[in-house]
């Protein structure tokens, strides 16, 4: 189970440990984002920092109707107790979890400032 909390911007935040191909972690927060249909997004400045390999490209479409080009890089995210090995889109937003990242599990939100998060494993 993965837990986390509503920000006072009535964000849904989850952390997750990340880990680069040299064995280098960091933390990031998270916002859980139903509308983004990935994995993960990661700033470049975390691609850096992780020193993560590039393994592609690819092309969105926005809610406003425009495109936008990105990288795609390999990186292990620590996911409810197990290391998996994903490719998170780069994006100069803060970290968004997908819902191809929560798939197979539960969300649930307590919709309110400091609600809780929770991402479970379904049965």
């Amino acid at each position: 189970m993965i837990d986390g909390v509503v920000n006072d911007a009535y964000q849904p935040i989850v952390r997750l440990s990340l880990q680069g191909p040299g064995g280098q972690q960091h933390e990031i927060d998270a916002i859980v984002d139903t509308g983004y249909n990935g994995l993960l997004t990661l700033p470049s400045s975390i691609v850096t920092r992780l020193d993560l390999p590039i393994r592609s490209s690819g092309v969105a479409t926005l809610g406003d109707g425009s495109a936008v080009s990105f990288d795609v890089y390999g990186v292990t995210v620590f996911w409810d107790g197990n290391a998996r090995d994903i490719e998170a889109d780069e994006s100069e937003s803060v970290p968004l979890v997908g819902m191809l990242l929560m798939d197979g599990h539960d969300l649930s939100i307590r919709v309110r400032d400091g609600g809780r998060v929770v991402i479970q494993a379904t049965a």
